[in-house]
């Protein structure tokens, strides 16, 4: 719902009055207030004017209102965006130090592997509404560029051989399968 459109409908729930009432008192067309409520159309110039003095509300104040959060809305964006990418820098350079390093033992594979298992599954929990897909495009789209780079960089073999490949096989799977995880556990 569109912010202008729920606030309408606030308002005309606080106020007490239908739809219907609305509608007639405003002299607008029922289906136009079902349509401005349910984010279909927004009420512009002598509708929206219509409307905000049957229910009590400056219009101008409303406008303002809808475009700081669109802007707000933006600006969130812009951090997420920002924090997505650099999140999944964080975790490629975590899971290629232990397993890609030239200097990686059986013991720092070792924690690669169980890295690659928790901070995924950490992230699961932390998202249970959101979809496997949508995790993983979010949280693993730096694994899949991470193989695509080391795939052309320095072949098949070598991310194989250090263990890297089967760690970002292991988390994009997690992120992808959590859900099913944390429901069976429940």
């Amino acid at each position: 719902m569109s912010w202008i459109g729920k606030k309408i409908s606030e308002t005309r729930k606080i106020k007490g009055f239908t739809q219907e009432e609305l509608a007639e008192q405003a002299k607008i067309n029922l289906r136009t207030i079902q349509r401005i409520e349910n984010s279909e159309s927004e009420p512009r110039g002598k509708t929206l004017k219509l409307i905000c003095e049957v229910l009590g509300i400056d219009s101008k104040e409303l406008i303002l209102t809808d475009n700081s959060i669109r802007k707000k809305n933006i600006g969130t964006i812009l951090v997420n965006g920002i924090f997505l990418l650099t999140l999944n820098l964080v975790l490629m350079g975590i899971i290629g130090f232990l397993t890609l390093d030239s200097e990686a033992n059986i013991n720092s594979v070792f924690g690669g592997f169980l890295l690659s298992i928790f901070l995924p599954f950490f992230i699961v929990i932390l998202t249970e509404k959101m979809s496997g897909i949508e995790r993983m495009l979010k949280f693993g789209f730096g694994y899949i560029i991470y193989f695509i780079l080391v795939m052309a960089k320095q072949g098949f073999s070598t991310g194989f051989i250090t263990g890297l490949f089967l760690c970002l096989l292991i988390s994009l799977s997690v992120l992808y399968f959590g859900n099913e995880v944390i429901k069976n556990r429940e």
